[in-house]
């Protein structure tokens, strides 16, 4: 396989990178780490004559906190962040999801921003970030991350447009998250996150999402319902919930298996994450 022919263009600053895109229109494309960018080019899934590289745009990267809420440049890298003295301080759970991402090439070049922006459906990030309720800056634009993933492969941001930052707000102690996935090949075909807070023995806050088996991850908000109030070793509400998330995945057949197959691997890691998540063995 080999790359069909383009031109590169290094922009410097955010007004350069929309300039480059406005000019060439529906033959440009934004390149960042380009680990599925460059991927759909090798195997004929697309075709651009230029890309332009925003990597090195100063202030589209970086990690920071800001007033309870880590903000995370576009630009980061998944290494970045799951080697990030400020990430593993305040959210560690993230720095693990971002290792388990991929394999460490993936992972050295791979962003956050080019991930959610590819809005692949099979996706350790989106979903885990969907559990803690994270919002997506670009322009003079702020919305969360479950509006801006608007299907497969789609997502808010208009032609000529670029994300800016990811704001994931920094859970309180008593919030406890756990991400979970099966993968094929590096590639999950199923991924879950809870994230739960026990007040006395019982659940007193419940999320979870399901993703990577249907044409998004989604945020099912039933089940968290039907455990919120139950006790941590209710094995009744648990399977309930397990199963209000399989459905609310919306599981498809694809190359991973058919969508009961998936659906059962939701089950599977929805009660897995909500034990380690909850701390009950």
């Amino acid at each position: 396989m080999t790359l069909p022919p383009f031109e590169l263009h290094r922009a410097r600053s955010v007004d350069e990178a929309r300039e480059l895109l406005e000019r060439h229109g529906e033959d440009a494309a934004v390149l960042c780490g380009g680990s599925e960018l460059l991927l759909l080019l090798k195997l004929g899934y697309a075709s651009f004559g230029h890309l332009v590289d925003i990597s090195g745009i100063d202030e589209l990267g970086g990690i920071r906190a800001d007033d309870g809420t880590l903000v995370i440049g576009a630009t980061a890298t998944h290494r970045a962040i799951e080697r990030s003295p400020l990430v593993l301080e305040r959210l560690p759970a993230l720095a693990a999801m971002e290792r388990g991402v991929a394999n460490i090439r993936v992972r050295n070049v791979g962003t956050l921003g080019g991930n959610l922006c590819f809005s692949d459906p099979h996706s350790d990030p989106a979903t885990f970030l969907l559990a803690l309720d994270a919002e997506v800056e670009w322009g003079a634009r702020r919305a969360p991350l479950a509006e801006f993933l608007v299907g497969p492969y789609e997502t808010l941001l208009g032609p000529g447009e670029l994300l800016r930052a990811i704001r994931v707000a920094i859970p309180t102690v008593d919030l406890r998250v756990a991400h979970r996935k099966l993968a094929f090949h590096e590639r999950p075909a199923a991924t879950v996150t809870c994230a739960v807070r026990v007040r006395n023995g019982e659940v007193a806050e419940a999320r979870i999402v399901a993703g990577s088996v249907g044409p998004r991850p989604v945020r099912a908000s039933e089940a968290e319902v039907r455990l919120v109030g139950a006790s941590t070793r209710d094995e009744a509400a648990l399977a309930d919930a397990a199963d209000m998330a399989a459905e609310a995945a919306g599981p498809v057949d694809d190359a991973n298996g058919s969508a009961d197959y998936k659906a059962q691997l939701v089950r599977v890691l929805v009660e897995r994450c909500f034990r380690e998540a909850a701390d009950v063995s």
